[in-house]
């Protein structure tokens, strides 16, 4: 077995909805038919028992070792905890070739997952060892670092189930919500929106506190300090006993409390100021209570407990503390909703105060404390008591995150219980906490937990806010450039601000922030991050799909023009129109449920999508009695065609209508190709819910011209002749152009044509097959990329498919796309036509603009 390649399919899929890894196996020989490998089953069973049921997913398909990848892969992110249910073996047109998909929840821990079940595999064919345990752990620690934290992730969860798309913007915590420009960011729980003014007063517990006085909030008294002789100079003004901390830290770190002798201060202060300058202020005895505001509202409450252990008459400190571990709540660092309780040299000090060390065995029933401070990051723990929170208590949280300024606020408060207000008990607020810890509100170690996660996002986002802008898909074999630029005109008309992408570039608002083939997924998260769009378009490739899937996880509109044979057909187990048709409808599958899909009613691969979209469908197509068109139409349902020279928007009995020669780009509806384009962008427009006017308005205003659609039937005169620059590059193109040419008026017509190496040879000699019968001169010529093909093997094709054409009369081979163009320009007489199809089109375009102007 030989894995040849891995992809990360990071995106809605061919496969599904889920990101996933993709891999190509070859199996050869028995590795084809497992049961023909002696012993292996056993073997794998024995090296991996929570493998489960080994079967491929076509009932009467031969077992090869590519499915048995997959289900090992599977089984082994599931054994280390991972939220996986996606599998899928597919043979390939090659004998014993699979390609393997399996879902991951972290890419890493999926490309670990797919390693080791090659490994496993390898294991048992060659009778050696392999060790699950150790493999499933080191899984398990990937997924604990890769994957968001507790607290990041409660408020991911509750975004996704706000149906809120979200991307992480590094491997840390910091995560995008919503597109363009409703989208917000957060970083762990620290909104956007929280200045770095406040995050900086939180930060300075002095300053802290003087505010917090000042807002009527009960307080601590207390002083930064110089040194050990100024710290307990102030603890003698204070009164004993005192905490003493950094005056800028987070997370409990250097602080030590209920101070109450010299030694202890110098101690303490020694601690406290490797993290910055020394604060002593007045201990509140009681209990430490956080007390957690969003927003305008107290959302949950907890008592914090330091880290402690109970002893049992029989274990030492030591041993109770590793039981205590055991919990597998605890862990390492955020990652779980416990730490493990350390026992360092803060531990042993606290242990000695207590008359213990590690190895002494306290007596049953003795609560032994392993530190003063009662943050969970150190070991302790929390139990939840929003229920008791008395209505002044969660007044006085509101204050103080009020008047810091921070959105989402922890209020750490030390009072002997919540049933009262503080000032009746002498408690006070001694802290307050930008980016707070959430994971002790969401899974207290004693009581309910709080969805926090929803109060952040509730913050964030208002109600019935998705954080979703319009997303418009277009796909085809031909046409879709026009279309998403059409689509683009038309949204911009309307005053919104796009994003596009395509295969010229990438524009925002109008300007170009890329250029070059910009139809993949990269380019489509980059629209949506940016923060001036309020609608994208975004033209969807079949390459981009193969290598990474969907850049976006659902589209308001999905349109597809055309599926034909000439659309790389041969490449990546693509073979054949219907292959394509399944790749091409992947964008169909994942319309949002109001949502529609813009299809070609007139082509079947593309009229049979219908059924997989989650939407509306709205069909188009110029022959209105079509039987597609006929059917959705008597339903009542939306379609768009052509009666008489005018366009048609249909459903039930209401109709718009929109005059052809109001359309440039269509040339009075005398070119037939664009006529689709237009229909498509207009079914598209509908959908998204353009009115009429805008629409019309976008219509009359888009030009067919090198700026409005730079290579696609591009119109200009050159000394009395017709030149036309297009793209075109497959046979359905040339098929269209020939008829659209058709239309216009010429003495003699002329065609400079190159080839893609890419293609199929078949499809190659097609193109000037098709061009031979329509036009009297054609001009070859070899362009610089050969995309593998040897030096002179595209033009003895392309001469191929001339042979036996009927209306040709002259066939030149020219070396050079420009200087092809040279040579049909010099030829032209007035009244003939040129068809130029360009290669490099933004430099062809510029140089026939050079061309012309000199005249």
């Amino acid at each position: 077995m030989e894995v040849t390649r891995i992809r990360a399919l990071r995106g809605p899929n061919l496969w599904s909805r889920h990101t996933a890894i993709e891999a190509i196996v070859a199996c050869r020989g028995d590795e084809n038919a497992v049961p023909k490998l002696p012993g292996f089953e056993a073997r794998l069973r024995a090296l991996f028992p929570m493998i489960g049921e080994l079967h491929p997913i076509v009932l009467g398909q031969p077992l090869a070792l590519a499915h048995v990848l997959e289900n090992a892969a599977m089984a082994l992110q599931t054994q280390a905890g991972c939220q996986v249910s996606f599998g899928h073996t597919a043979p390939t047109p090659e004998e014993g070739v699979y390609q393997v998909t399996v879902q991951y929840t972290e890419e890493a821990v999926g490309r670990l997952a797919l390693k080791q079940a090659e490994q496993l595999i390898q294991a048992a064919l060659n009778n050696t060892a392999f060790d699950p345990i150790a493999a499933i752990t080191e899984l398990r620690d990937l997924d604990e670092s890769e994957r968001l934290g507790p607290s990041t992730g409660s408020i991911v969860d509750a975004g996704v189930a706000r149906g809120i798309p979200y991307r992480r913007l590094t491997s840390g915590s910091l995560v995008q919500f919503g597109w363009g420009a409703k989208q917000r960011r957060i970083q762990a729980a620290e909104i956007d929106s929280t200045s770095g003014v406040a995050e900086s007063i939180a930060q300075d517990k002095e300053l802290t506190k003087q505010l917090l006085n000042a807002a009527g909030v009960p307080v601590p008294l207390g002083r930064p300090v110089a040194d050990a002789d100024d710290g307990w100079a102030a603890a003698l003004e204070i009164g004993l006993p005192v905490v003493v901390k950094p005056q800028d830290g987070n997370q409990g770190k250097g602080v030590t409390v209920n101070i109450t002798t010299r030694e202890q201060l110098t101690a303490a202060c020694e601690s406290a100021a490797r993290y910055g300058e020394v604060m002593v202020e007045k201990f509140l005895p009681g209990f430490d209570f956080r007390l957690l505001v969003v927003g305008d509202k107290l959302v949950a409450a907890a008592r914090r407990d330091p880290p402690q252990v109970i002893g049992d008459g029989r274990s030492t400190v030591r041993q109770l503390v590793e039981t205590v571990n055991l919990d597998p709540r605890r862990g390492e660092g955020h990652a779980t909703s416990l730490t493990k309780i350390r026992l360092d040299d803060i531990a042993i000090g606290r242990l000695e105060a207590q008359g213990l060390a590690p190895d002494s065995v306290p007596t049953r029933g003795q609560r032994v404390v392993l530190r003063n401070n009662a943050n969970l990051s150190t070991g302790g723990s929390a139990t939840d008591v929003t229920d008791t929170v008395h209505p002044e208590i969660a007044a006085r949280a509101v204050d103080a995150a009020q008047m810091v300024g921070l959105h989402i606020c922890g209020v750490d408060m030390v009072c002997e219980n919540v049933l009262r207000p503080l000032e009746e008990q002498h408690g006070g607020v001694v802290e307050v906490n930008a980016a707070p810890g959430l994971r002790m509100h969401i899974s207290p170690s004693f009581g309910r937990g709080r969805a926090v996660g929803e109060a952040v996002i509730d913050t964030l986002f208002a109600a019935g806010d998705d954080g979703r802008i319009p997303v418009v898909a277009v796909t085809g074999t031909n046409g879709k450039t026009t279309t998403a630029r059409l689509i683009n005109h038309l949204l911009a008309s309307s005053g919104l601000r796009t994003g596009m992408t395509n295969t010229d570039g990438v524009w925002v608002d109008g300007r170009q922030t890329d250029s070059g083939d910009c139809s993949g997924p990269k380019s489509a998260r980059n629209v949506l991050m940016h923060p001036d769009v309020d609608a994208a378009v975004f033209e969807v490739a079949r390459g981009g799909v193969l290598r990474e899937g969907l850049g976006f996880d659902r589209c308001q509109v999905a349109v597809v023009t055309n599926v034909g044979s000439g659309d790389h057909l041969g490449l990546n187990y693509i073979t054949t129109v219907e292959d394509l048709a399944v790749l091409k409808r992947v964008i169909v599958r994942n319309v949002a449920s109001d949502g529609y899909a813009a299809l070609n009613a007139a082509d079947p691969n593309v009229a049979a999508m219908a059924t997989g979209c989650p939407g509306s469908v709205i069909f188009f197509a110029a022959d209105r009695q079509h039987p597609v068109m006929a059917t959705h139409r008597a339903q009542g349902k939306r379609t768009v065609y052509v009666d008489n020279d005018v366009l048609v928007a249909a459903e039930g009995s209401w109709r718009e209508r929109v005059p052809l020669r109001d359309v440039p780009i269509t040339r009075n509806g005398t070119l037939p190709f664009q006529v689709e384009n237009v229909m498509a962008a207009v079914a598209a427009g509908w959908a998204v819910g353009l009115d009429w006017d805008t629409i019309r308005s976008g219509l009359s205003s888009f030009m067919n011209d090198p700026a409005g659609v730079p290579g696609r039937f591009n119109v200009m005169e050159f000394r009395g002749a017709t030149v036309i620059a297009d793209y075109g590059h497959n046979t359905d193109a040339m098929k269209a152009l020939v008829a659209a040419v058709d239309t216009m008026p010429a003495n003699k017509r002329s065609v400079v044509i190159s080839g893609a190496g890419d293609r199929r040879d078949c499809d190659i000699r097609d193109q000037t097959a098709i061009l031979g019968e329509a036009f009297d001169d054609v001009i070859l010529y070899q362009d610089a990329a050969q995309r593998g093909r040897a030096d002179g093997e595209v033009m003895a094709l392309l001469r191929q498919g001339l042979q036996g054409a009927r209306r040709t009369q002259q066939i030149d081979e020219i070396r050079g796309e420009f200087i092809a163009i040279d040579a049909a320009l010099e030829r032209l007489q007035p009244g003939d036509l040129s068809l130029i199809l360009v290669d490099q089109v933004e430099e062809a375009l510029a140089h026939l603009a050079k061309r012309i102007a000199a005249g």
